[in-house]
């Protein structure tokens, strides 16, 4: 009878958190829909360019990191390895392009 407790309060806690995780990628979710609906209305609205471009990178990078942490679980256990790598490469990538824009401009 004891191990049937146990038991229950396991899956009690497990179905809670399992709640938790879905309810986190369903805010993660809609929060990127809005954000994309943001970069159309700039777009569509014929704001300045020299505004818009800024606005959707920043809402490009925001959506990355969602995309990385929520969908693709980096920030759970066991992903450490994978996470060097991608944030290493994201580095590399922003080198290559300081860069380019340094041998560019000068």
């Amino acid at each position: 009878m004891t191990e049937n407790t146990s038991t229950n309060k396991i899956n009690s806690f497990q179905k809670e958190k399992n709640k938790d995780e879905m309810r986190k990628q369903i805010i993660t979710f809609a929060l990127m829909i809005f954000f994309t609906m943001i970069a159309f209305f700039a777009v569509g609205m014929g704001i300045s360019s020299m505004f818009v471009i800024p606005l959707i990178l920043i809402l490009a990078i925001v959506q990355v990191g969602f995309q990385f942490y929520y969908f693709m679980h980096m920030k759970d256990k066991g992903h450490e390895f994978p996470a060097l790598l991608i944030f290493g490469g994201i580095w590399v990538t922003f080198l290559v392009g300081v860069t380019f824009v340094t041998i560019i401009w000068w």
